[in-house]
């Protein structure tokens, strides 16, 4: 039977000297965010170079067992333009099984809890929230850290809506945590190179 985990971990301790740093994965007990059951997910559709948007393909919910299998999470750690840490318990959707399903199935993320995508280049990804029952915010980062654009997204949204500007991170949270933290664009993950221009 194929373990992701091995693989996740691995992927995990590359990103930190692969983006100086960037992320700041402590290691924690997995454990479920929420209900996985039976509602839907929003999904985070990468372009390409050769078209401006793609179209969401449709999915269907895994089986019960599926979803309510342990996630494992790291911290990622923010930095706002006040130089203050925020920090997020994220659950890392790195494989393009895991960003289809994304939120699908919660009915509420813990108040410092998230999921990030980690894609394999900067791009334009469409996000749409067509099957997400929460609503959300949704951070888009670039390879070097910085926030190059953020949105807040309603449930059960069609629309894909891509950044401003490439990103190869999405960071989603709960709607209105970036704001009471005072997490805006242009401020970044935790690294040694981190200078928010917010």
């Amino acid at each position: 039977m194929y373990n992701p985990r091995p693989m996740r971990d691995s992927i995990a301790a590359a990103l930190t000297p692969l983006l100086a740093s960037l992320l700041l994965l402590a290691s924690c007990a997995g454990g479920d965010s929420g209900d996985n059951s039976e509602a839907p997910e929003e999904t985070a559709e990468k372009t390409t170079e050769k078209s401006a948007t793609t179209t969401p393909e449709t999915t269907t919910a895994p089986p019960p067992e599926e979803a309510k299998a342990e996630q494992p999470t790291n911290t990622l750690v923010l930095i706002n333009s006040s130089g203050q840490r925020v920090e997020v318990q994220v659950e890392i959707a790195d494989e393009r099984e895991e960003q289809e399903r994304g939120l699908r199935g919660r009915t509420e993320l813990a108040e410092d809890a998230g999921m990030l995508f980690v894609f394999d280049r900067e791009g334009r990804p469409n996000i749409w929230t067509k099957y997400t029952q929460i609503p959300i915010s949704v951070a888009f980062i670039n390879g070097q850290g910085n926030i190059v654009d953020i949105h807040d997204r309603e449930p059960l949204d069609e629309t894909p809506r891509p950044p401003a500007a490439p990103a190869k991170f999405v960071l989603m949270v709960n709607q209105g945590f970036f704001e009471e933290r005072g997490v805006e664009v242009g401020d970044c993950l935790s690294s040694p190179n981190c200078q928010p221009t917010a």
